[in-house]
């Protein structure tokens, strides 16, 4: 097995499995695209599976899957186009400045060449789609291309994410609907926002300092003192939407109980949030949890 040099690991980085038995070349790309951390393309893609389960989509096994590739092709290559546009601030951030583009292991030209053939792989996956699936998915290029810029241009940078990660819900709803009762997906896209918001907002939280000193936004900072008070409130405003979307697909007061265990969770990351040390890292990641019990709940419900 190749040895991995702890000195040359990313602090938040899963760098296990088989990321660190890739050659050192390989491996650098595959950091770049972020491979080591699963724990992105969960987040991008479970609001797929959301929007095509809601949307009574929850035979479409085959989809679910081309879905999962594209969350996994895709957030690479939006990884990699951050790194190319962040270089600069990334060396100055102690979380970010052994990033294989900041620390030099990865030319910006041979970033260019690797985003390409990520976002080749993200093609194949869109033509598996619906065409009315298809113009939504490209909607959002440019909300991705305006994403790294943000950070320099307001103090809420989370809130352009959440627009930006989870576009998969309208992906996946109208996969399974076409452009037919488009309430529900309101509702759902409000909710997902919010939800992507509070769990940047806890990401975020690892780097406030450096955030401060370099200049740059980030709602972590922006909530001050209040950092659990707004997460709690994003989170409230993630399950209102969510129910919204429920009642609008189902009009059953049972079929809200569905959102019980997801809720539940989403309480429990707030009232145990710890505001330093390793802990936002960890409540970030169980966000995949969340991502699953949602699935849950919108795949009961679109059965039903």
């Amino acid at each position: 097995m190749i040895e991995t040099d702890p000195a040359q690991i990313v602090p938040d980085s899963e760098h296990k499995g088989l990321v660190a038995r890739l050659p050192q070349p390989w491996r650098n790309y595959a950091l770049l695209a972020r491979f080591d951390r699963p724990i992105g393309w969960w987040l991008l893609f479970w609001p797929c599976a959301w929007g095509l389960f809601l949307g009574q989509g929850t035979g479409e096994w085959a989809m679910l899957a081309w879905m999962l590739l594209g969350a996994i092709a895709m957030r690479g290559a939006g990884c990699v186009y951050n790194d190319i546009v962040d270089a600069d601030l990334d060396a100055r951030v102690a979380r970010t400045a052994l990033r294989p583009i900041a620390s030099g292991a990865v030319t910006k030209r041979a970033a260019w060449l690797w985003l390409l053939t990520l976002c080749a792989v993200g093609l194949v996956v869109l033509l598996q789609l619906r065409w009315e699936a298809q113009l939504v998915a490209l909607g959002s290029l440019a909300l991705v291309a305006a994403y790294p810029f943000m950070k320099r241009l307001t103090g809420w940078p989370q809130a352009w994410l959440g627009l930006v990660f989870t576009w998969g819900a309208p992906v996946g709803w109208v996969e399974a609907t076409g452009f037919e009762r488009l309430a529900p997906l309101a509702a759902l896209y409000a909710g997902c926002w919010a939800w992507c918001m509070a769990y940047d907002t806890i990401y975020a939280l690892q780097d406030r300092e450096d955030d401060a000193l370099v200049g740059i936004g980030s709602s972590a900072l922006s909530f001050g003192r209040h950092v659990k008070a707004g997460v709690a409130a994003l989170y409230a405003l993630a399950l209102t939407g969510w129910a919204g979307a429920v009642w609008l697909a189902r009009p059953d007061p049972l079929a809200l109980l569905a959102l019980l265990p997801v809720a539940l969770h989403l309480c429990w990351q707030v009232v145990t949030l710890k505001e330093d040390g390793v802990d936002p890292l960890t409540k970030f990641r169980s966000n995949r949890t969340a991502g699953l019990l949602m699935a849950a709940a919108c795949y009961v419900v679109g059965a039903a």
